[in-house]
């Protein structure tokens, strides 16, 4: 068999009772998080574009907008614009292993197919982590060659969403095999483009349409070449200069959303979460203030300079922007959602110890912990140095996930939507409950 084949497979026999607990409860946490950065993202100029235009073209009523007074598109326009929606707010969650935010699309296509259907909460559960599963494999077998070649994370993310749509439209494994095989030609999207404009949930839409047209096109019997993954000059060929036989290496033995997921607990580029932990723990543990501090050195593997803008004047400066993670949290001594906002980001305290970060030699000590993790070092004018070191960002799915964090996070990003307190604790409560929902409209319809 081919491994789009095989991997189908294993996508439709696996069922929500063979899934473990704590990859269950971290697909209930991506929807709380997926849904919290949509809120955040509702009036960011993009997103508002795309559900624009969508809403210009109606359709049918299939699913939901969220937070638009439950108005209805056809499915891959609610999706769409439910995807866009939480990527542009750069607040949602990220594979560790190459920062592809594979759980917006995913869970934007999932929510969308299941209000359709009047699925379950466990159906949903069940998506979302053979979705992830499907992203994070496929995205595994192209690291780090498609980046390197300057490819966007959505070329893995897109997956997530194809699977989870073939799982919950009811796809056999023949159609759900060339459900991914019509993804694997379909998508592209550029970092240079990502990190530097609205370019990036541009592609967040496009993997969520993408993903879900190809499910049903092949539900209705389209059909692909099959071997796309392994073929000379196919998928993994192109972006990895690989067979992607790794794609379908243990399938079952554990779990990408718990191995590998993580939720961002705070705003930005997932890869800089670690450089405002680790600067924030180190000026507490010092006890430093702005005023004492004579240079903030940055240390990890592959880190040999500043990257992104130095002095962010926007959001998406700010979410690409390492020196001013570091200053941040030397300022406040934390890094926090506040710091998403424009008055952190123009804080002259902060930019004035931006102009103080540099970045030192790269860590030769325990190198293979360092999981998008960092090693700040504050100097202080009297001669004194504080360091601290965090392999792995809080919200990492490998250290366990409080639900208290994700909890915290709805909190307080769905008041942006806006959505009212009673609102708020109340759909908090669903997606807490979410595997004993009987349809899922009863959290969508919790969103207006």
């Amino acid at each position: 068999m081919s491994i789009a084949e095989t991997l189908a497979r294993f996508l439709i026999n696996t069922s929500y009772d063979d899934l473990p607990e704590q990859a269950v409860d971290h697909a209930a946490m991506i929807v709380a998080s997926t849904i919290a950065s949509a809120a955040c993202g509702t009036n960011i100029s993009s997103a508002a574009t795309i559900r624009g235009i969508a809403c210009e073209r109606g359709g049918r009523s299939d699913a939901s907008i969220w937070f638009d007074g439950g108005k209805k598109l056809p499915l891959t326009s609610a999706a769409r614009v439910n995807a866009m929606m939480s990527d542009a707010a750069a607040s949602d969650d990220s594979d560790l292993r190459n920062i592809v935010h594979a759980g917006t699309p995913l869970t934007a296509t999932a929510l969308a197919v299941a209000e359709m259907k009047g699925a379950t909460g466990k159906d949903v559960l069940a998506a979302i982590v053979l979705g992830y599963e499907a992203a994070g494999r496929i995205g595994e077998a192209i690291i780090p060659r498609f980046n390197y070649r300057g490819h966007h994370g959505c070329m893995g993310a897109v997956f997530g969403g194809a699977a989870a749509a073939a799982k919950l439209l009811g796809l056999d494994a023949t159609q759900t095999a060339h459900t991914l095989a019509l993804t694997a030609t379909s998508i592209g999207g550029l970092t240079v483009a990502a990190n530097t404009s609205v370019a990036r949930e541009y592609h967040a839409g496009l993997a969520t349409l993408l993903g879900l047209e190809a499910a049903e096109a092949a539900q209705r019997g389209y059909t692909a070449e099959l071997s796309v993954f392994e073929a000379e000059r196919g998928f993994c060929a192109v972006y990895a200069g690989t067979d992607g036989a790794n794609i379908v290496e243990g399938l079952g033995d554990n779990w990408d959303i718990i191995t590998d997921m993580a939720l961002k607990l705070v705003p930005g580029g997932h890869p800089y979460h670690a450089l405002g932990e680790a600067a924030a723990n180190a000026a507490r543990e010092g006890g430093i203030e702005a005023e004492d501090v004579a240079s903030i050195t940055a240390s990890r593997p592959g880190m040999t300079k500043l990257t992104g803008p130095l002095h962010p004047a926007d959001l998406i400066d700010m979410a690409h922007s390492p020196a001013y993670f570091l200053a941040a949290g030397v300022a406040d001594h934390e890094f926090s959602w506040a710091h998403a906002g424009p008055d952190k980001i123009a804080d002259p305290i902060i930019h004035g110890l931006i102009d103080k970060v540099v970045v030192g030699p790269e860590p030769t000590k325990d190198t293979d912990k360092y999981r998008q993790g960092a090693t700040v070092t504050i100097e202080t004018k009297d001669g004194r140095t504080v360091t601290n070191t965090v392999f792995v960002p809080k919200g990492a799915g490998c250290l366990g996930i409080d639900w208290a964090d994700a909890d915290a996070k709805y909190r307080n990003l769905t008041p942006n939507a806006p959505l009212s307190d009673t609102k708020i604790e109340a759909s908090l409560s669903i997606i807490h409950e979410f595997r004993d929902l009987a349809k899922i409209s009863t959290l969508i319809d919790g969103l207006r």
